[in-house]
């Protein structure tokens, strides 16, 4: 079960906190700089056979100290790319479902960025101003990938959101200004998605806009009728409502 079908309790209490940040450190900066031969090689067969060796070890030195940088891509490259995200996702459910929230926000950031490493593989010269939403025409649009591929990648990307929102809404502050921003990215692919159309009112409840609160929740309520949270956030939205109404009247008078 992934993890935006299973966020259980979403949280009520009023807060503006935020997510950690999370990084990864890849590599040990840049090569070593490697010192060549100034001399011109001799024309000796013992010559050539030393230069022979010493070119041998100068492009071992090379593969050691700048292997990362020498190595070509090769076509297992963007198979790889969807299987680590995919694997990032996966850890990030376990971690989910054992109530380590923020390491569980991490997993998911990380399964995000190997999709946005991937369109670099793909051959998308400008990855680093997109967000991984913008990223997947190119993935789509990719020859050197399955069409199932591209379907797990399309779908890991909305299961990262919505499982992104669980996680803030499980947090004792809750940024729920970011909790909306990734429940629309959500919305804008996969406009009836119940846990997003719910979690959406639930920010926008908790951020004062009570008829966008009201919107979103009605909508989630159409695809399940019966949610008892639903209901609950539908009954204070209108209450809220009734209240600012009331307020406004008074104000008039």
């Amino acid at each position: 079960m992934s993890v935006s079908q299973s966020g259980g309790n979403d949280g009520t209490s009023r807060a503006d906190g935020g997510t950690s940040s999370f990084t990864d450190n890849g590599g040990g900066g840049g090569s070593p700089r490697l010192h060549q031969c100034a001399q011109p090689p001799s024309s000796s067969s013992s010559s050539r056979t030393k230069d022979a060796r010493y070119q041998q070890q100068l492009q071992q030195q090379q593969r050691h100290h700048g292997g990362a940088m020498l190595r070509q891509p090769s076509h297992s490259e963007p198979a790889d790319a969807v299987r680590r995200a995919l694997d990032f996702k996966t850890q990030g459910t376990q971690c989910y479902k054992d109530k380590k929230y923020r390491e569980a926000i991490g997993k998911y950031h990380r399964a995000l960025l190997e999709m946005k490493g991937l369109c670099r593989v793909l051959g998308d010269p400008d990855t680093s101003s997109k967000s991984p939403s913008a990223l997947l025409p190119t993935i789509s649009k990719s020859t050197s990938l399955t069409d199932e591929q591209k379907g797990a990648m399309e779908n890991a990307e909305l299961e990262c959101y919505n499982s992104l929102a669980a996680c803030l809404l499980q947090m004792e502050l809750v940024n729920y200004e970011r909790v909306k921003e990734y429940c629309l990215k959500v919305l804008r692919k996969e406009g009836e998605n119940f846990k997003a159309l719910y979690r959406s009112g639930v920010a926008y409840y908790h951020l004062g806009d009570f008829q966008k609160a009201l919107h979103y929740l009605k909508e989630s309520h159409k695809q399940e009728p019966s949610d008892t949270n639903v209901i609950r956030y539908i009954q204070l939205t209108e209450m809220k409502i009734r209240r600012s109404t009331q307020r406004d009247k008074k104000e008039a008078t």
